[in-house]
């Protein structure tokens, strides 16, 4: 199944998820072999939900820790009994802002399935990685943090190409087949994988991307701000 993961970031108060979520489902005729997912800010995460069960519930982040004195941090135990059924993980804008690092993941990766959480786990090179030909060693060096997780479970893998995150400037669908093809060779013991592409997605090349970008879908930030958008991009 094809999945849509609309990744909000800090953006949208309950009033304006609320208004997104109704618009949503006008916009959106759900499809046998599609999934959606929206990943609103914890406040809003109730103002998000769909009543009619179109789409599902994820978080932004989870707290390495299960509970505790931690000011400020949310653990997937609770995010899981808001009604969250996914979790985003390493981020680029999470490891670089808040300098998160292979061994703070691999906790929270661990946390998210002792909640029940399916993992979003995010990967990418940066610029710099690129030009110089290191793709393919960083995302090795990414996704060895999932040598704990266990293989059976489901789990998604999101491609997102640090350069192209914001930047107008999407993968080529050469670009995101080649590093899903390295991905699924690293990952090749994981029946239940599926693997997203994010970056400057959009309506116009949503289409182009997911027919020759070897991807199950996508997670999709700065486009997914618009009900129509989104709902466009799902039905590519």
């Amino acid at each position: 199944m094809k999945l849509f993961v609309a990744n909000w970031k800090m953006h949208k108060t309950r009033a304006e998820a609320r208004a997104y979520a109704q618009e949503l489902g006008a916009k959106w005729k759900p499809a046998a072999d599609r999934e959606l997912v929206i990943a609103p800010p914890l406040p809003s995460i109730d103002a998000a939900r769909d009543p009619e069960g179109r789409w599902s519930l994820a978080c932004q982040n989870v707290a390495t820790e299960v509970s505790g004195a931690f000011t400020g941090e949310v653990s997937a135990r609770m995010a899981a009994d808001a009604g969250c059924v996914y979790a985003i993980v390493g981020h680029s804008e999470r490891r670089r802002l808040f300098g998160e690092d292979s061994a703070a993941l691999a906790k929270k990766l661990a946390r998210c399935r002792e909640a029940g959480l399916t993992p979003i786990y995010c990967i990418g090179e940066t610029a710099p990685e690129r030009d110089a030909g290191a793709t393919a060693a960083v995302l090795l060096s990414q996704l060895a943090t999932l040598e704990d997780d266990p293989a059976g479970e489901p789990l998604v893998v999101a491609y997102e190409p640090v350069w192209a995150i914001g930047t107008g400037r999407a993968a080529t669908p050469e670009d995101s087949a080649a590093a899903s093809v390295h991905i699924t060779q690293l990952l090749a013991g994981r029946p239940r994988l599926r693997i997203l592409y994010g970056g400057s997605v959009s309506a116009e090349n949503a289409g182009d991307l997911l027919a020759r970008g070897s991807v199950n879908g996508f997670l999709v930030g700065g486009a997914s701000l618009s009900a129509a958008a989104f709902a466009a991009i799902a039905a590519a």
